[in-house]
């Protein structure tokens, strides 16, 4: 459980103002068909993050050590780190229309999404929780958690909220977790 609810919490927030909440909003704008979209996020999602969890559990299966335990804490401040930096969607990074709402947000979340820091994150917590279908499944809700609002409020949201608060609470949640791994590491914590 504390996997699931982890990973929802951290993905969450850390998916407030990002690129792929940016292209849900943008998505939704160009189809207004938002439950279409709902879906090719969900299973876009559900992919990239199984994948990424996946890894995740392998390379801590496969590289188990004290070193690679302080390698996950340090990419968690790192994760941190980079939350404090805003996102934007590049006019080269818009969503072509083939295949209609469904088929252009599966594949397009599902691309813009490598490499994404939700996704770095799905890894990390994947080698954190060597729990696969706990971490996929949290992250998933947390990135519907974030991105359905957008879909169906878009641009009213972005306005009410403020995205530099919510970076900054996603940006030390991450430092968090990964100063306790750290200090779990070094036997500091039980």
């Amino acid at each position: 459980m504390e996997a699931f609810l982890t990973s929802t919490a951290v993905v969450a927030l850390a998916e407030i103002g990002d690129k792929t909440m940016l292209l849900a909003i943008v998505l939704a704008a160009r189809f207004r068909r938002p439950w279409p979209v709902v879906w090719g996020i969900l299973f876009a999602t559900i992919a990239n993050h199984f994948l990424a969890a996946l890894l995740g559990a392998t390379a801590a299966d496969f590289l188990d050590g004290v070193w690679f335990r302080y390698a996950v804490a340090a990419g968690f401040v790192a994760m941190g780190l980079w939350t404090l930096v805003p996102d934007r969607l590049d006019e080269d990074e818009e969503p072509k229309s083939r295949g209609g709402a469904f088929m252009t947000t599966l594949i397009t979340f599902f691309l813009v999404e490598i490499g994404d820091k939700t996704q770095i994150a799905t890894i990390a917590l994947g080698a954190r929780f060597d729990a696969t279908l706990a971490v996929t499944a949290g992250t998933t809700l947390g990135m519907m958690i974030a991105n359905v609002p957008a879909v169906f409020a878009g641009d009213a949201l972005t306005k009410r909220i403020s995205l530099k608060a919510i970076r900054l609470v996603a940006a030390a949640l991450f430092v968090v977790i990964g100063l306790v791994l750290a200090a779990q590491t070094a036997g500091w914590l039980g």
